[in-house]
């Protein structure tokens, strides 16, 4: 095997660099959101273990909606970039073209085992900027097929120094080998491929077997005409090592999975759920599908779910010619590889094997997946293609007249591809650009219109969001996602009677219950979500709370894990003054999930409802032991502790409310608070920083004012809360307290009589009954009458003629 030099290395990562350097200004969209900014698993506060308790995604293993993608590395390297970048993109993205210039490299070496140095340079080349390739490196997400690459084809690599140069067996590369399938496997599901790889190697490679001679070799062995060859026992005991450590793997994937295959609904994977032979007749036509994207990959697509490919319904159908060419060329490829044993046809077998293996799994054909087609489930796939394309360029090439021709057009396509490559990248900078880019190559996927219509709605653009939505309503009308999200984007209108009318079309689509059929194998879970959005709506009218009871309790019943539900019903049971049935829905939920930290809060509440403070507290404690950043948690905890008194509670509370006004700096709430809690302490220079710090937020803060007022009355500084009484009566001049306490500093300290009485009239205005303000008013009265005589006396006595 030829080595791979540095200038190979710099030039492969060069060109990974200069076509995918844009990537870095990409964000997180599509199923990066749910993978990276909606997975706690990411979170520091989050153990470690979970990463091996949750999927792909940060679901539970154990659940029923969980996806089943067990990728615990992949996600470890998430958790890493969160380490030291948090949620910034670009460190993300950044990776995931390291890692790919780090497969291109592996490739290399993979293609010098088999073809001359310049064809395994063209083949590599062609892999690093195959369009194909944008979904998986600049889709955050397709980190884990890149992971998964890098581990394969070490995996490979480390298998083919298992021959001694005496032909004796080395173990050490075949134990390095199965560690690092499981390590690939530990990234994503078809790492475990390697393994057919690694056999098909060593029969048809390096032991150069072909069809006949096997089959010749075994019947010689059946009529006991012969034994096995040494060298056949040797590679069968290879082949049982690794089949059996195959048999390993798969077994422990399916205890992790507790045997359950992940449930998806015909919008996922429409043939998924037909009946023959349109299950078949799709699942077949969508290899040669997959065939054209890695040959023609000019109109590349984020998401082919749903209508995108129109199901082959009948042996008529004209695209069943597409799926005959296919097998027909696929067999022809496998005919030459498998009984001809020249060099040719190795390469071919090897590529096969690199193209039909990791490709097994997301084919449908063993078992249903959760899409049609995905582009970043080709990544793999691709390698074969490219040593077929470079193989295939050498034969022209070796032809006198086509050589300069065949070079020709190899520097057009490499050029091509890399140019579309680039450009293709600009599409995954924000979710609206990507979705609009699909639009353009599909228009009959309705999810492409609902999530151009959700990249419009996190814009707040509801209108324009509302046009998206119908039109997904239009595309694909049994399609409940589509009318909830229609009912949501009404409701954001402030058109409630519409939004009611698109959830009652939604629910209507629901499948019905059929008895003694689980209700959760036909339904996505979300969909489940129309209940309770329609229950939100309709709670809003006090007269309709026990409907939207009934909606709760339906969806519950429907489905008996559905966590959201008892937290809504919660919500509503609250707001309907039954505290401990809320409470009871709230424990029910904790049951389902006790690692949630907004079901603890919650629970909180309602123990502050049933005047609870010490059990409020507590479960306040578990909110935070396992969110220690949950804003509502530090708040409400640390106002619980300020208003109990205690002086132990202050230090805790004043540390929580920092907390707090770190995570929430605009929010004048928290600086008062703090102001408070230093008032109660005596430390007035502290109290009066914060309280003016909340005023500078929030001008006309009632609370702040008045309390900075009587700080600096307290403080025996009136004539400093003098401005800051004005300022509060400014805001609201109805503030009784604060005309008391303007008037009792005007009166006892600026000895303004006339003053302090217009703010205690204005209070008795407001008023009669108030009794400060009218002993007040009489004590300035009687003042000032006091006043009048004592003046008339004295002018009196100085000139007693007048």
């Amino acid at each position: 095997m030829a080595v791979v030099s540095w200038k190979e290395i710099c030039l492969l990562t060069g060109l990974v660099v200069g076509c995918y350097w844009n990537s870095l200004f990409c964000g997180f969209v599509f199923d990066d959101v749910s993978a990276i900014l909606d997975n706690k698993d990411l979170r520091p506060t989050t153990p470690l273990k979970n990463l091996f308790l949750n999927d792909f995604w940060g679901t539970p293993m154990s659940e029923e909606r969980s996806h089943k993608s067990y990728r615990p590395l992949t996600v470890l390297t998430f958790r890493l970039n969160y380490l030291f970048s948090e949620l910034s993109s670009s460190s993300y993205h950044l990776l995931n073209v390291v890692l790919h210039a780090v497969v291109c490299v592996l490739f290399l070496h993979f293609c010098r085992l088999l073809l001359d140095r310049s064809t395994s340079l063209i083949a590599a080349l062609l892999f690093a900027v195959h369009p194909i390739h944008t979904e998986a490196v600049t889709g955050v997400v397709g980190r884990a097929e890149l992971l998964s690459s890098i581990f394969l084809l070490a995996a490979f690599l480390a298998y083919t120094k298992s021959k001694g140069a005496d032909h004796s067996i080395v173990w050490t590369p075949i134990i390095s080998t199965v560690f690092l399938v499981a390590v690939a496997t530990l990234c994503k599901e078809q790492g475990i491929t390697v393994i057919g790889i690694c056999c098909i190697y060593e029969v048809f490679v390096a032991q150069g077997f072909t069809l006949p001679m096997l089959i010749d070799t075994l019947l010689q062995v059946l009529r006991g005409k012969d034994g096995f060859p040494y060298a056949v026992l040797q590679t069968l005991l290879k082949l049982i090592v690794l089949i059996i450590s195959t048999l390993l793997l798969v077994i422990v994937r399916v205890q992790v999975i507790q045997s359950q295959l992940p449930v998806f609904t015909r919008f996922d994977n429409p043939a998924a759920v037909s009946s023959t032979p349109t299950r078949q007749l799709t699942f077949n036509y969508l290899l040669p599908v997959n065939a054209w994207l890695l040959l023609n990959p000019s109109e590349l697509c984020c998401d082919w779910t749903m209508g995108t490919i129109p199901l082959v319904e009948s042996l008529l159908d004209p695209r069943n010619l597409a799926t005959v060419v296919f097998y027909a060329m696929l067999s022809l490829l496998a005919y030459h590889s498998l009984w001809y044993g020249h060099s040719s046809s190795k390469i071919v077998m090897m590529a096969l094997s690199l193209i039909v293996l990791p490709f097994i799994p997301a084919s449908n054909l063993l078992f249903p997946v959760g899409f049609v087609v995905a582009e970043r489930v080709l990544y793999v796939p691709s390698m074969g293609f490219c040593v077929l394309v470079a193989h295939g360029f050498k034969l022209l090439s070796q032809r006198g007249g086509l050589k300069k021709t065949s070079w020709l057009l190899m520097g057009v396509l490499l050029t091509t591809h890399a140019v579309k490559t680039f450009n293709r990248n600009w599409d995954w900078e924000s979710e609206y650009m990507l979705f609009t880019s699909a639009l353009k190559v599909n228009r009959n996927n309705a999810k492409l219109w609902n999530n151009v219509g959700h990249a419009l709605e996190n814009q707040n653009s509801y209108e324009r969001a509302l046009r998206y939505f119908l039109q997904a309503t239009r595309v694909q009308p049994d399609d409940i996602g589509a009318h909830m999200n229609v009912g949501r984007t009404y409701k954001n209108l402030n058109k409630s009677r519409e939004a009611e009318d698109a959830y009652l079309i939604a629910k209507s689509l629901m499948p019905q219950i059929i008895p003694g059929k689980k209700y959760a194998t036909r339904v996505a879970p979300n969909h489940l979500n129309v209940y309770i959005n329609l229950a939100n709506l309709i709670r809003a009218n006090d007269s309709r709370l026990e409907e939207a009871d009934q909606l709760y309790r339906q969806a519950i019943s429907m489905r008996p894990d559905f966590k959201q539900a008892y937290i809504s019903r919660g919500e509503l049971l609250l707001k309907m003054n039954k505290p401990s049935e809320a409470k009871d829905a709230y424990l029910r939920a904790l049951e389902l999930d006790h690692t949630n930290a907004d079901l603890w809060y919650n629970l909180a509440i309602v123990n502050i409802e049933m005047k609870d403070p010490s059990e409020a507290l507590r479960n306040f404690n578990r909110a935070l032991d396992l969110n220690p950043r949950h804003k509502l948690a530090l708040f409400n905890s640390a106002l619980l502790m300020q208003e109990s008194g205690e002086a132990k509670f202050r230090p805790e509370a004043n540390r929580r409310f920092l907390t707090y006004v770190k995570e929430e700096p605009d929010d004048a709430n928290g600086y008062f608070n703090l102001g408070m809690l230093a008032m109660d302490a005596n430390k007035n220079e502290e109290a009066e920083r914060w309280m003016r710090e909340a005023i500078r937020l929030q001008p006309g803060f009632r609370s702040a004012l008045f309390n900075l007022a009587l700080l600096y009355s307290q403080s025996q500084r009136e004539l400093d809360a003098l401005p800051v009484l004005e300022e509060l009566l400014r805001y609201h001049p109805e503030h009784v307290k604060g005309l008391i306490l303007k008037g009792d500093i005007l009166m006892n300290h600026r000895k303004d009589t006339r003053g302090a009485k217009a703010c205690f009239e204005r209070i008795l205005n407001m008023d009669p009954s108030n009794v400060q303000a009218l002993d007040y008013a009489c004590f300035v009265e009687l003042l000032f009458d006091c006043f009048v005589s004592f003046i008339y006396c004295v002018v009196y006595l100085l000139f007693p003629q007048l």
